[in-house]
């Protein structure tokens, strides 16, 4: 058993920095469906959001960006996201405006369809289809 077996139990949150986290929190709830859990306010002027897709546990922190950094997104976040219908999921994204690939890339077994799609900050995060 490793060291840290005992007292490190699962993925929480990943924070993604954003200088408007009101435009975040809106595509995030409103483009992509995902819940508002915490939206509160700290410090002198910042406000801590996290938001989570409706059947998962682990979420993303919308945080003010850190004090050195200007929030500027661009960010290839590592988020992967997993969907059962990954040529529905492309579609309704794209639908509803959000900056998706142009097409769903399907390399072949064993690696899964997926897509990459860009947040206004232009974070980019993919959406693999599962089994």
């Amino acid at each position: 058993m490793s060291p840290t077996a005992n007292h490190i139990g699962e993925l929480g949150l990943v924070a993604v920095p954003t200088a408007n986290q009101d435009a975040m929190v809106d595509f995030y709830v409103g483009k992509l469906g995902f819940e508002k859990r915490t939206d509160t306010p700290f410090g002198n002027r910042y406000r801590w959001i996290e938001v989570y897709p409706p059947s998962g546990t682990a979420g993303i922190a919308l945080s003010p960006p850190p004090p050195d950094q200007s929030g500027e997104g661009g960010r290839r976040t590592g988020i992967i996201l997993n969907t059962h219908n990954i040529d529905a999921a492309h579609a309704e994204l794209r639908q509803s405006g959000v900056d998706v690939d142009a097409e769903v890339q399907r390399m072949g077994d064993p690696v899964p369809p997926m897509f990459w799609f860009r947040d206004p900050d232009g974070n980019s995060l993919l959406i693999v289809q599962t089994s």
